[in-house]
């Protein structure tokens, strides 16, 4: 049976579409200076890669971002690693971010924030300006300076969005975390980079109850000494801020600063603007650099070319400001759009309520995760049948495979006349290999495409593309938002080892990947968690896409137990509620992946567990559970997990079933 024949079309874009998406704009508007005829998609992407420098040239032209001085040329070197963007160029991220919050769009809302503690805070452009540049004169008065990092534990709001702009329209680097960290995660994050000043909450609100964090984070101020100032947001209403002599409270630093502009320093094109982390479940996150123009172009074209966000646009995307997508989705600023935040339980007060959101304020673009989707999909929602979803074009899905049986939930009960842009990346790029496009149709279990200027192919063990079938997702050609360097990492040895070493010269993402023949791609997980029973290499997620179909199923997680020179699956198994797994259900899962998969993915042990353990993040902790299982003395950064006694619980039902080594 054929890819197509396997993935029915289930989404197909209206002639409208295709004539005034900003992606079509984009070609007719290259086609126009004498470029292409582009036959569809597909040309139009070829020509990216042919031609990298034109392209991304292209799209900063087209997009309309700013500069003081332009760049000499696109690409100076094309190295990989130190390919080097723009060289002489001069610009601003925060005034490219803010650059609609003069004019007729200045009182347009920029913010719209909801959270569980505060009443929902809408802002204007203008207002938003207003504030970053309050903000930033307040830090200057402090001694906060260029190249100096500011570091937040904030939560998904309007206060990361304007400590972001200040930071970045001065020239300071910005990072973040989320207040659900424990002090030692964030400290293994903050630790490394050595802030010059802090702006952190005194506590949060999650699912109906309240955190109070004032002591915790007293500890963390404490254990960061380079902070020359903090200042404090209040939260958790009516609660104390964070204790210390160092701490503004964040109206009394606004209001110190207010009435000053934000400067929008102009800074060089590799001039680092954020820096973000890795999962840091094998020992302390890596430090991930990016930069100013390259991340800024990158993000103009995923957002409004391949996202069609533009100025009169609602976006939402959940997320916490210990993930890239925070990152991502402050970018949707710079297209004008209103960007609406959410902080606090996406099932709270029940899984409705973001559906909800989106219908109230008109959202028109709505991003979650796979793992949101197929939890709608288990509970049998249907907000396309209760809500008015009407102004809704676009859904974005990341952070693991979504199941094609969630396309079937999200074109029959979710918001069926929407594009599903299922999009892969990472927080190496903070941004997408592969993702969605307004100009091809959606197929039911594939992501569409790959994005314009990601020279993305399969690879196989030998360094070659793979013509049919799986292999290592590489990028062959430099991209903007590769990261610029890792923090304190001499002679780049880590950021090589990191991407470079599978595969000299190209990015090895670690991702294992197949691309059909229509284009499209298809994930089946972390090569570094693939599996390898009788010497044939499998991706877990083709496991997962059988097992988390089978509604006696609420959670699961597999990996490879080494033994005998060979591996054996094992399949652990949350039950849903009000269920066990008995040997009726073992033989229905078995059954089910060895018609959906193969007698190959079948496993040889099915273990009942209490949770799974997952990172901060929202992503399964594979590796962990793989070393625990083989014996591997090499420690785990349980402070990186989101519930690290999952870990423990699964130990105990392993050593039960006599997997675990002996010893």
């Amino acid at each position: 049976m054929s890819n197509t024949e396997q993935s029915p079309v289930v989404w197909s874009p209206s002639e409208d579409t295709l004539k005034n998406c900003q992606m079509g704009k984009f070609r007719g508007w290259l086609e126009q200076q004498g470029f292409g005829p582009f036959a569809d998609y597909h040309a139009l992407h070829q020509w990216s890669i042919d031609n990298l420098e034109t392209f991304w040239q292209k799209v900063w032209d087209y997009c309309g971002l700013v500069c003081d001085t332009p760049a000499d040329r696109v690409l100076g070197k094309r190295d990989m690693p130190g390919a080097e963007w723009f060289p002489g160029m001069k610009l601003n991220f925060a005034a490219n971010l803010l650059r609609l919050a003069e004019g007729e769009h200045a009182d347009h809302e920029a913010v719209v924030a909801y959270c569980e503690t505060r009443p929902v805070l809408r802002r204007t452009y203008a207002q938003l300006k207003a504030d970053t540049g309050a903000l930033e004169a307040f830090l200057r008065n402090k001694g906060i300076k260029q190249g100096d990092r500011i570091a937040g534990v904030v939560t998904n709001g309007y206060e990361a969005l304007v400590g972001m702009l200040a930071a970045t329209s001065m020239g300071a680097i910005w990072s973040s975390a989320s207040p659900d960290f424990g002090v030692g995660a964030i400290l293994d994050r903050f630790g490394q980079i050595e802030p010059a000043a802090l702006i952190v909450v005194n506590g949060y609100g999650y699912g109906g109850k309240v955190f109070k964090r004032q002591d915790d984070f007293a500890g963390l101020i404490d254990g960061l000494p380079t902070l020359r100032c903090v200042v404090s947001i209040e939260q958790l209403p009516g609660e104390p801020a964070i204790p210390g002599d160092r701490v503004t409270h964040w109206s009394d630093a606004l209001a110190e600063g207010q009435g000053q502009a934000p400067s929008f320093t102009p800074l060089p094109p590799d001039h680092p603007v954020y820096i973000l982390y890795s999962s840091g479940t094998t020992g302390k996150p890596k430090c991930i650099v990016h930069g100013n123009a390259g991340l800024l172009v990158n993000h103009a074209k995923e957002l409004m070319l391949h996202g069609d966000v533009g100025p009169d646009d609602r976006f939402l995307y959940f997320t916490t400001c210990g993930w890239m997508m925070w990152n991502w989705q402050a970018s949707a600023l710079l297209t004008g759009a209103a960007v609406i935040t959410v902080d606090g339980s996406p099932g709270y007060p029940d899984l409705n309520y973001l559906w909800q959101v989106v219908a109230d304020e008109k959202v028109t673009h709505y991003g979650t995760s796979a793992r949101f989707i197929a939890g709608c999909r288990k509970a049998e929602l249907a907000p396309a049948k209760n809500l008015d979803l009407s102004a809704l074009r676009v859904v974005f899905s990341t952070g693991s495979p979504l199941l094609p049986e969630d396309y079937d939930w999200v074109y029959s009960d979710g918001a069926p006349n929407v594009l599903l842009g299922s999009i892969a990346g990472g927080t190496d790029i903070c941004g997408c290999f592969v993702g969605s496009t307004p100009l091809l149709p959606v197929r039911r279990g594939e992501i569409q495409c790959r994005f314009l200027g990601v020279d993305a192919v399969a690879y196989g063990d030998d360094g070659e593309p793979v013509t049919h079938g799986r292999g290592e997702l590489v990028c062959r050609q430099p991209l903007p938002s590769m990261p610029v360097c890792f923090w304190d990492d001499p002679g780049d040895e880590r950021y090589k080892d990191a991407y470079f070493s599978t595969f000299p010269g190209v990015w090895a993402h670690g991702d294992f990947i197949e691309f059909t023949e229509h284009g499209g791609a298809i994930i089946y997980g972390r090569s570094d968690a693939t599996l390898n029973p009788g010497g044939v290499r499998i991706g877990t997620a083709e496991i997962y896409r059988q097992v988390e179909t089978v509604a006696e199923v609420k959670d699961s997680l597999v990996v490879g137990r080494q033994i005998d020179g060979d591996v054996e699956v094992v399949l652990l198994v949350v039950p849903a509620d009000g269920q066990a797994l008995t040997d009726d259900l073992r033989k229905t899962l078995k059954t089910r992946i060895r018609q959906g998969a193969s007698p190959r993915h079948v496993p040889r042990h099915i273990i009942e567990v209490p949770d799974i353990p997952y990172t901060r993040s929202g992503k399964k902790v594979e590796l962990a559970v793989a070393r625990l299982i083989n014996g591997s003395s090499k420690a785990d950064n349980r402070d990186a997990l989101a519930n690290p006694e999952a870990l423990d619980r699964i130990g105990e039902c392993l050593d039960e079933a006599g997997l675990l080594p002996k010893g």
